[in-house]
């Protein structure tokens, strides 16, 4: 398949008719990864939704990647991993939500699960409530991550006082956090991997 165009890897999932106008646009826009670049005033929300087909290929990969994390135990071993499934899941949402990936004593995936939603520049997340999920979990580790929809991953001082906080407050009840991960778009950025935990 790798000698295939665009184009033509479209026409399997679409339809050739569908497939030619499609195929100009980037296929992040095309899968829902990202949003168009340019919105016309005008236009009627509809004109940028995801192809029916495209969307089912998206959730089809998402959870291939979750599969893989339960199964493979890859959600502490491979960042990476976790990664491609946050951009996929949550990078793309223009509000912000908050995730946790709640491990066992081995690392491996208890589940994942959208802790808190949010607006477009914030949400709200209570440690109160985290440290009672983690313990209805009988997690031993967790893994924090939330998006931004402004498509920068960067963290603010918020999101360190808030991982700070989290950290203090599931210590107390022996749950380690072993990394915080900020999606935007498709990219994402790791706490830990910057010296931040």
């Amino acid at each position: 398949m790798n000698d295939l165009s665009n184009a033509d890897l479209l026409a399997m999932l679409v339809g050739s008719t569908s497939a030619k106008a499609l195929s100009a646009r980037p296929l992040a826009e095309l899968f829902g990864f990202t949003r168009p670049r340019q919105l016309q005033f005008c236009e009627e929300p509809a004109t940028y939704a995801v192809h029916p087909s495209l969307a089912a290929a998206k959730e089809l990969l998402t959870r291939c990647i979750r599969e893989r994390m339960e199964t493979e135990d890859l959600c502490f071993s491979s960042p990476e991993t976790v990664k491609s499934y946050l951009c996929s899941k949550i990078g793309h949402l223009e509000h912000e939500v908050f995730w946790s990936f709640w491990l066992d004593a081995q690392n491996r995936l208890i589940v994942a699960e959208e802790l808190f939603h949010g607006t477009l520049t914030q949400t709200s997340v209570y440690p109160r409530e985290v440290v009672k999920k983690a313990l209805a979990r009988n997690a031993a580790a967790v893994i924090f991550a939330h998006n931004h929809p402004s498509g920068m991953p960067e963290p603010s001082r918020a999101d360190e006082s808030l991982t700070t906080a989290l950290k203090s407050a599931l210590a107390l009840v022996d749950v380690r956090v072993l990394d915080h991960f900020i999606a935007a778009g498709n990219q994402a950025m790791s706490f830990a991997a910057r010296g931040l935990l």
